[in-house]
């Protein structure tokens, strides 16, 4: 077992051979310059910022045998999979399905919806799609995670209060333990990251725990 004593509310135990880390939609519509997410009028480097500490992260579990999974969010080329509520609200330049500086934004297959080059899975790891907010919905999560025996979650990925902690709710309702690496998850908005750590942490661990990737690290090593 390893124990993250420093992580919050409590200290927090995990076997690592039933523990799992998915990385959350590190996509270059979403991280890079140009992409849709910087068309929302969105500041991408605070995403950038954490792609070095979601590598060795992401180096961390693999170097310890532990299974690394990687979702995208994105849709079937023909958009069967995406209800007109979503592509259609607010007031975008471009939406879903519309052709970007990285082809059609957010399509299985187009440049913008594959994972950044510094965090890309390798042949072995598995890769979700995922046509909604959390990893759950409408994916063979689900069944691959029980599959292995998995009943711990760590994540990292982007956004904090929006993929990452839909993805957390839907794991802590399906009864896994779930640790958050807080410098390895970013928000477009800071204080919406620094609600979404409090609220998972709020009233002993109601959605998981947080800790930051150096107290992971000293724990495995420790």
């Amino acid at each position: 077992m390893i124990k993250v004593d420093a992580a919050r509310p409590f200290p927090f135990a995990f076997d690592p051979a039933k523990t799992a880390l998915i990385v959350i939609d590190m996509q270059r519509d979403f991280v890079e310059p140009g992409g849709f997410g910087e068309t929302l009028g969105n500041d991408v480097t605070r995403l950038q910022a954490i792609v070095p500490t979601t590598a060795a992260l992401i180096d961390l579990c693999r170097n310890n045998g532990m299974e690394v999974i990687h979702t995208r969010e994105c849709h079937r080329p023909d958009l069967s999979d995406l209800p007109r509520a979503k592509r259609d609200r607010g007031n975008p330049e471009l939406r879903i399905g519309d052709t970007g500086p990285m082809g059609r934004i957010l399509v299985a297959g187009e440049a913008g919806a594959e994972i950044i080059p510094a965090l890309a899975p390798t042949d072995t790891e598995r890769v979700i799609d995922k046509p909604g907010k959390g990893a759950f919905y409408a994916t063979p999560l689900a069944d691959h995670l029980s599959q292995r025996q998995i009943t711990t979650l760590v994540l990292a990925g982007v956004t904090t209060e929006v993929c990452v902690q839909t993805t957390m709710r839907e794991a802590n309702d399906r009864g896994f333990d779930c640790l958050l690496i807080e410098d390895a998850t970013e928000s477009y908005f800071p204080a919406f990251k620094t609600a979404t750590l409090d609220m998972i942490r709020a009233q002993g661990a109601i959605v998981g725990w947080t800790a930051r990737f150096a107290d992971l690290k000293a724990a495995w090593h420790g």
